[in-house]
C-alpha cells in the first residue's frame, strides 16, 4: 500500500512536527446564519445562570429560536486542510462552565475539583491557511434537524458526546429517551429539533468479555475475537444518520485474540503456547471488521465520521508507576512529534479507513484530531477528577479531556464537516435535476 511511505515522507517534509492527513478538503462554504456566533444574544461570552438537570417534560426546554436559514454559496469554492495547524488564544472561550452543564462526568470535571488554572479552556484550533468558525449550536442544530447522530466506541468517545451537550445547551437541554438503564447505551431528543444523539459504548468495536478482571497488568485480560461484529452496535445503526466511531486506548489492554474462534496470539498475556502480537495487530483487525459491519448494512444510509486516535500525555512514568500530565498550555506544532506506538496507530487506523472507503458502498469521512490532541498536553483531568482526600485509588487520568477543554475544538471541525456534506449533497442533487 503506497499510503504509509506517503504519509511519513509529509512528516518529514512539515520539518518532521505535523501529522498531514490525506484528507483533500473539497470545497464548501455554507452560510447558516444570519449573524455570527460572537454577535448571538444567546452565544455571548457571559455564561448563563445554572440550570438544573433537565425533566422527561418537553415543556423544560428553552424556547427554540426560530429555525436560520441555511444557505449555500454558489460561487465560492475553498480548500483547506482543517487538521493542520496551531492552537491560538480564544479569550472568549469557554461558552460554557462546568455549573452551566449537567452532562460533565465527575472525572472530567476539573474545575470542580481545583484545579488551579484555567488557561486550558482559553484556546481554538486555527488550520494552517485558512479559518475554521467557533461551534454555532443554532447553526449545527438546524443542520441536524429531523435527524440523528451516534457515537460508538470508548470513553472518550462519551467525552465527546458530553462536550457536544454541554455546547448545545446553550440553546436546548435534551431529555433522555435511552431505552435502558445501561449508562453505557444512552439516548437523548432534542425535542424543538426533532433531534436524537445517542452513544454506543464498544470500547473494542469488536465482540469481546473479560477473561479475567485481574490479568497480568492488574486492568483485566480481555477476549477480542477480531472477526466477529460487535451486535450491542452493528444492529442498532441503520436509523442514524450520521456515525462517529472510535477507539483506541483500550487496544493497548492486555487480550487474547480470536480470529475464526480459536485464537491466534495475544497482547501480553503471559499465557504458555500464546505468540505474543504488538498492538497494531489487533487494532487494524477490529477497524477493519467495524467497517465491514458498516459496509454490509443495507439500510444505513448515513455518514459515517472515523475520529481518530487521540494520543495521551503521561511525563514521568507510565500511568500506573506515576506518570502525570502537569502542562498548563499547548504544544507549538514543532515542539513535539507523533511517534512510536502513537503513530503505529495512527497510521493503522488511516489505511484500514482508506481500504474502507476504497470500497464505496458507505460515505466514511475522516475526522482526524491526532494532530490537534497531540498539541494538548494541558487539557487532561491529571488528578483533578476527584477530591484529594477521598479514599479511592486513582490513577492521573492524562487519557481524557477536561470540560471545558479542548475536547470542545471537536464541535468545530465536525460542523465544518457536516457543512460540507450538506455542500456535496447539493451538488449531487443539482445533478440530477
Amino acid at each position: 500500500m503506497e499510503l504509509l511511505p506517503f504519509r511519513k515522507t509529509r512528516f518529514l517534509q512539515k520539518n518532521t512536527k505535523k501529522i498531514i492527513t490525506t484528507l483533500a478538503i473539497t470545497s464548501l462554504i455554507l452560510l447558516a446564519c444570519t449573524r455570527g456566533l460572537n454577535n448571538h444574544p444567546a452565544v455571548q461570552n457571559h455564561p448563563p445562570p445554572p440550570s438544573p438537570p433537565p425533566s422527561n417534560n418537553p415543556q423544560s426546554a428553552p424556547p427554540q429560536r426560530p429555525a436560520e436559514e441555511i444557505k449555500l454559496s454558489e460561487d465560492e469554492e475553498e480548500k483547506c486542510d482543517i487538521f493542520t495547524g496551531e492552537w491560538v488564544p480564544n479569550p472568549d472561550a469557554p461558552y460554557y462552565t462546568n455549573r452551566t452543564c449537567w452532562a460533565i462526568h465527575e472525572h472530567q470535571n476539573c474545575m470542580k475539583y481545583g484545579r488551579p488554572d484555567n488557561e486550558f479552556m482559553k484556546w481554538r484550533w486555527k488550520p494552517d491557511g485558512c479559518e475554521l468558525r467557533v461551534f454555532n449550536p443554532f447553526q449545527f442544530l438546524d443542520i441536524v434537524r429531523d435527524k440523528s447522530l451516534a457515537f460508538v466506541g470508548d470513553s472518550v468517545g462519551r467525552n465527546q458526546m458530553q462536550s457536544m451537550i454541554c455546547l448545545l445547551s446553550r440553546v436546548e437541554y435534551p431529555i433522555d429517551v435511552s431505552p435502558t438503564t445501561d449508562e453505557h447505551f444512552k439516548r437523548w431528543k432534542y425535542v424543538n429539533y426533532n433531534f436524537t444523539l445517542a452513544y454506543f459504548w464498544s470500547p473494542f468495536l469488536v465482540r469481546s468479555n473479560e477473561r479475567d478482571s485481574d490479568g497480568p497488568t492488574h486492568t483485566g485480560l480481555f477476549n477480542l475475537y477480531l472477526d466477529e461484529y460487535d451486535h450491542s452496535w452493528t444492529t442498532q445503526i441503520d436509523e442514524f444518520d450520521y456515525l462517529i466511531i472510535n477507539a483506541g486506548h483500550w487496544l493497548t489492554r492486555t487480550a487474547v485474540y480470536y480470529e475464526n474462534r480459536r485464537a491466534v496470539g495475544c497482547r501480553y498475556c503471559q499465557l504458555p503456547d500464546l505468540t505474543d502480537l504488538p498492538t497494531t495487530y489487533g487494532y487494524r483487525r477490529v477497524f477493519r471488521t467495524a467497517f465491514k459491519a458498516i459496509n454490509e448494512r443495507e439500510n444505513f444510509k448515513g455518514v459515517v465520521f472515523l475520529r481518530t486516535f487521540a494520543p495521551s500525555h503521561f511525563e514521568n512514568g507510565p500511568w500506573n508507576a506515576g506518570g502525570n500530565c502537569v502542562r498548563q498550555k499547548p504544544f507549538l506544532s514543532n515542539e513535539t512529534i507523533l511517534e512510536g506506538q502513537n503513530l503505529d496507530m495512527y497510521m493503522t487506523q488511516l489505511e484500514e479507513f482508506r481500504a474502507a472507503e476504497k470500497e464505496g458502498r458507505k460515505r466514511f469521512r475522516l475526522l482526524d484530531t491526532t494532530q490537534a490532541m497531540l498539541l494538548r498536553p494541558d487539557g487532561h483531568p491529571s488528578r483533578y477528577g476527584h477530591w484529594p482526600n477521598e479514599n479511592v485509588t486513582l490513577y492521573n487520568d492524562c487519557v481524557h479531556w477536561c470540560l471545558p477543554g479542548p475536547i470542545d475544538s471537536w464541535a468545530d471541525l465536525l460542523l465544518h464537516m457536516m457543512k460540507m456534506e450538506a455542500r456535496r449533497w447539493h451538488k449531487e442533487r443539482k445533478k440530477l435535476q
